[in-house]
Order: C-alpha cells, then structure tokens, then sequence
C-alpha cells in the first residue's frame, strides 16, 4: 500500500496577521498568506510583493572585477572565447545569455555544450584539448567548473585562461582559474546564494555592461526560465528575476520561445508554474535525448521560420522522451511485480539494462512519487557498467548515504534530494544492501514525502477575489510554493470524467456550498471515492477564462477519505514494511497489528461476495474500517490469506488486486510466515 504523503499546515500566527493587514491595509486573506510564509511587517511584505528592485552588487562576487578585466581584454584584443555550458535548462539558457550579449559587444566568441550520452556533466581532458587546438585563449563555464581542478590545470598548461562562472558547492580547493564566480564561495559577499547557473551568468553580464536595468530588460526571460527550471528557491534577487523574466515573456517573447509554446500547442501566457510544465521540459529534452544545441539554436533563433524549425524538432524530442519514459516504466512495474520484495526497501535501488541515462532521473522521481521512498534507478550497460540516478525526501540525504558506499563505487556525487552514481552491475546487490543497512541505522523511521497546506478554508470563502489576491504572491516556486488549501469535511455529490476519460470533476458539497474541483491524471478506475462519500481534500485555486466569463478553477492536490488521516495510512505502509522485512514494526505494536480469525474470516467473506478487489487500498480499508479500526492490521489480515494461499495479492502503483483462489482444505492462519512473525514481536 502506497504510504501517502503527510500533511502539514504552515506555522499561523491569526493575531500577527490581522496586525499586519492593519499595519499594510492588505487584505485579511492576502495578510493571512504572507502571515504563513514567515511575513509579518508592512516593510517585509511590501518588498515581498513588489520585487522588482536588483540589491544585489555583482562586484560583490569573489573574483568577479578579475573575471570582468579578463573577458574584456578578451574583447578588445579579439581573442577566440567559447562559453561553456550545460545540457540541462539552466545551462542553455546560461549559454545563450553569456554567448548572445558577448556577441553584441563585438566579441570573438562562440559556444559548446557537452552532450550526456558521449561527455556527461562538466569539462574533460579532451574537450580542453579540442577548445586548445582550435585556438581558444579563453574559456568561460556557465553552470558548471566548480570541480574542474584537473580541467582547469590543463587548461592552463595548453596555454588557455579560464574565468568559472557557477552556482554548485565547491570543494576545498578552487581550480587554477583567473577567476571563480560562485557565490557559495566561503569569501563571496553577495546577498543571494540562492542563484541558479544563468544568474550567476546573469551578474556577471550586469557586472561586464554596467547597467543592470538594461541587461535585466534584455535577457530576464532567459534567467527566469533557468531559475524555474533548476528549481532555486524564490527568494531575494531570484523573486525580482523570475517576475521580470515571466513579464518579459508575456510581453514580448523571443522567436524562439514563442515558437515553442505555439509548438506545445498552450497558451502563449505563461506563469512560473505553467513555464516548468511547459517550456523546461522540452529545452531539457534536447539534453536528454541527443543535442542541446538544438535548444541554444532555437532561443538565439531571430527570424519566426527558423524558430518554428527548430521548436518542432524539440517538441518532436520531448514527445519521443515521453515514449522512452512510457516504455521504461512498463518494464519497471513488470520488474517490481515480479520482485515485490524490493518495494520493502527503505532505499529502493532498481537495475534494468539499457534504460535510457537521459530519462532514469525523472523515472526515479515517478518511483518517488508513487512510493513515498528515496529511489535509485540504475541503468546497465553491455559491458556491466550501472549508471545511476536517485530522487530523496526532504530529511534523508541521499549523498551521504550512497557516500557511505563509496568504497564499492566507481564515482558518485549530487546532493541532499538527488545524486548520481556508478558501480559494476555485480555489486548492485552489495550497494541495495549497504545502503539499507545505513538507512536503517540512521533513520529507523524514514522520512516520508509533505504536502504543506497553508490553512484550511470553508468553501463559502472561495471566490474571484481570493484567486486574484493569491496571484499577487506570484512567482511561485522553491521556496515560495504556490498556496494549497485544505478543505475538509466535504461531501462527495458528483462524479464526472473528463478529457476522454483521463481525469475527473468531483462535486464537493459542505454547508449548503458547492465546488466543482478538477482531480487531474485520475480516472473512474483509480478513483477509490464514490457518491456520498466524505473527504477531505487538499485543493489549489486559479482563475479560469472561458468565452469571456471568469470563473474559479480548483485543482486537486490529494485527497483522503475523512475518517483515513494521512498519517495513518503512512504508519500502516511502514509497519508492513518493517514486518515483512522480519522487523518489528515500528508505529503500532504486534498485538495491535495481528489480525484476529474473526476478521481475517470477514475479510475472505466480503472479497468473496463481491468476486474479489481491484482498485485502490483505501476504498477497501474505508469500507471495512468498522472491522478493522487499524489500516495495519487489514494490511496484515491481507497478508496473512495470501500466505495462506486464499488469496492472489498484487499492487501495480496505486492499484491493488486481490483474487480468490480455490479452496484447497482448510487453512491454518496461525501457521502462516507473518503469524510467525508478528507472535515473535508480541
């Protein structure tokens, strides 16, 4: 049974948020809100909602007066400069910005993006031997370059200068670079640390022009799409570039973007939210798939036929990344169906061969979000090379665990929620092992994925009015997320399918109020709710145009029936999990979880009456929860008849199937493998 995410409601101070809509004349909602988000002076939350003021010196930066004069004499002096990025979004958008304002200078420069299937992240020896031989005096990384000590060492040796522009963690020592523009950098005076690769990029054009209002006017949309993109948080200087980035978008976008978006077949107006969606996703596809050039082209792209050209080849690439994904997936969920034993794990660490190295980033973040647990995917290759890639919860930091292996690894590296990492395909089983055996030491009880709701709302308070105060928040992202509401006690009194089946309308009914709220990728059979059934849901609120008439539109975060708290749905998960393993479970207690014979009896009998069970968990353990007060101890009563070989037990996602089997004699229940278990625990 998938665990679920818990919720959790911001910290609210009611009486510091009617102090500051006295204090501001905001509105008591809107007051509300920044209350919840840690604002609650008139000065804070004017400069929260007004962002639109760069504070942030670029010559405060470590290095960056070294970095501006070295690129300059490189501009006067007409020596061959290349700009050197990344193939994901931040590093596009980082090179486009850095190459196009170089160019306008006069500048002999051009640019180069590794490839991930040949090259991989970052600088190599022989990409420093290529750019030497082709006459390069200079070379300038955008989103990349922290750790290039080696790189940067031959660089020099071949006669080449270096000026680092990055935003990753340095280590100890810096590369022999003439400059190093980090502002992780320990000696670095810069308020925001919180840029992406195109802001560093971006102060260091500021620092170069010396007009930052001009530069900001000419290159926002880029810096916004990079910092969305790469997912930093939205705060300080980030907020105001993000604002004017998507301002800028809206207004006047480049041939390149508009292409785009006419290709994705959307609207051309774009918010933080819809731009992640939307446009980060096929710029990465280039990277992902093969060239990420072809993305750098499209968005330097000055004429629209030239534009629509390369913007249908990046759609084309993100629709064949979606099927690489599809196809994968299929084969993951036939390779957990076959070894359910692995979704016991703390750590899930999943191989399969020749699985696309573009894609298993995102697969192992739809793990994530399907299981509630830190995943590692890895990819092995015809000469028994693993490449891996994993997602993480916030509270278990993935790098340190997979670093406690490093001695069976051939190379890792990321960070807290994500990191990379290499082996030989004939130590997976030892890494799968290792790196539960570190979980289980450091984290007894995992952490489990959040869903942060700022309060909860009586549906009676949702209108036109409170949408429009929600958007003056906007950007949303990292750090500033857009709002999620709870609204519970809510009665289900419609049930609709929408969009050809794929999705479904909920009427949800409480106090004479109703609202029609939009349960996205959810269908009739994965749907466990029926008519009349009380929920309580986590919703999202936008404005809605349709032929003139404005209404508000209501998105699904999750939903729970209301006697199923989530967090009794994670401890249940947990528990089976621990026991499974041979653990005691780590919520309730053996006695608590055993299941009598009188409820395993009516179980069988209702799966019976009604020809078995397909759908998800929590309808079943809704409609039994009279019999069965713990989630636990159904989840074990289930166990205990499939071991009893009563029952044909299996879960795809979300989905549980239960089956009967024929009756062959009678069956003892107590003399079953978790029975054993659980009385040894008693």
């Amino acid at each position: 049974m998938k665990s679920g995410k818990r919720w959790t409601f911001a910290p609210l101070d009611k009486g510091a948020a009617a102090a500051l809509a006295e204090e501001s004349g905001l509105p008591p909602f809107l007051a509300l809100l920044l209350s919840a988000r840690g604002i609650t002076t008139a000065e804070d939350a004017e400069q929260f909602l007004s962002a639109d003021e760069l504070t942030d010196d670029p010559f405060a930066f470590a290095d960056m007066d070294a970095a501006v004069f070295r690129i300059q004499q490189a501009i006067d002096n007409g020596e061959r400069t290349v700009v050197f990025g990344d193939y994901d979004a931040d590093g596009v958008t980082a090179t486009v910005l850095l190459y196009s304002y170089l160019k306008t200078k006069g500048a002999n420069v051009d640019f180069r993006l590794p490839r991930r299937d040949g090259e991989g992240y970052g600088l190599h020896p022989s990409v420093v031997r290529e750019l030497a031989e082709a006459g390069t005096r200079l070379i300038i990384t955008v989103d990349n370059g922290i750790t290039a000590v080696e790189e940067a060492a031959n660089a020099k040796a071949l006669g080449m200068d270096m000026v680092i522009t990055d935003h990753h963690m340095p280590q100890d020592t810096l590369p022999d670079a003439v400059a190093v523009v980090d502002p992780h950098r320990p000696d670095c005076e810069s308020q925001c640390k919180d840029y992406a690769g195109v802001g560093v990029a971006f102060k260091l054009v500021c620092a170069l022009e010396g007009d930052a209002d001009w530069v900001l006017d000419e290159y926002a949309d880029l810096v916004a799409i990079g910092t969305l993109a790469d997912v930093m948080a939205l705060r300080d200087e980030n907020r105001v570039l993000v604002r004017a980035g998507l301002e800028k978008l809206n207004r006047s976008p480049r041939p390149g973007l508009a292409a785009l978006l006419d290709a994705a077949g959307g609207t051309r107006k774009q918010t933080s939210t819809s731009a992640v969606f939307t446009i980060a996703p096929r710029i990465n596809a280039a990277g992902r798939l093969g060239d990420p050039t072809i993305a750098t082209s499209l968005l330097l792209a000055e004429t629209a036929e030239e534009a629509a050209m390369l913007a249908e080849q990046i759609n084309t690439a993100n629709a064949d990344r979606q099927k690489i994904e599809g196809d994968i997936l299929e084969e993951l969920d036939t390779l957990l169906a076959e070894h359910p034993e692995l979704l016991t794990d703390r750590v899930l660490v999943v191989a399969g061969r020749h699985w696309h190295s573009g894609v298993i980033g995102i697969l192992a973040a739809r793990l994530l979000e399907r299981t509630g647990k830190p995943c590692i995917l890895l990819s092995v290759d015809e000469d028994g090379h693993a490449k891996g890639s994993g997602r993480s919860v916030a509270g278990f930091s993935l790098l340190n665990a997979i670093a406690s292996c490093a001695d069976m690894l051939d190379n890792f590296g990321g960070h807290e929620l994500a990191a990379g990492v290499g082996l030989h395909e004939s130590r997976i089983d030892e890494f799968r092992r290792r790196i539960n055996e570190y979980a289980a030491a450091q984290h007894p009880i995992m952490p489990v994925p959040t869903l942060s709701l700022d309060f909860k709302l009586s549906p009676a308070q949702i209108d036109l009015d409170k949408v429009d105060q929600i958007a003056r928040l906007e950007p949303f992202g990292n750090g500033n997320p857009l709002p999620v509401f709870g609204l519970y006690n809510m009665r289900i009194t419609g049930i609709t399918p929408v969009g050809g089946g794929k999705h479904l309308r909920l009427h949800l009914t409480r106090d004479n109020t109703t609202l029609q709220v939009m349960w996205f990728r959810a269908t009739p059979e994965t749907c466990p709710f029926a008519e009349g059934d009380l929920v309580h849901a986590a919703v999202t609120f936008d404005r809605n145009e349709f032929r003139g008439v404005c209404s508000v539109s209501t998105q699904i975060k999750d939903i729970v029936f209301a006697d199923m708290e989530p967090d009794e749905t994670i401890a249940a998960a947990q528990d089976m999990d621990s026991l499974v393993r041979g653990e005691a479970p780590l919520i309730h207690t053996a006695n608590q979880l055993t299941p009598s014979r009188e409820q395993c009896a009516v179980l069988y009998k209702y799966l019976r009456a009604a020809g078995g069970f397909h759908g998800r968990a929590d309808r079943l353990v809704h409609t039994l929860r009279t019999t069965f007060p713990i989630t636990g101890t159904l989840l074990c009563a289930l166990e205990v008849l499939r071991q009893a070989n009563l029952l044909a037990v299996s879960e795809n996602g979300d989905m549980l199937t239960c089956t009967l089997l024929p009756a062959v004699g009678k069956a003892d229940l107590t003399d079953t493998p978790l029975m054993h278990i659980l009385r040894s625990f008693s």
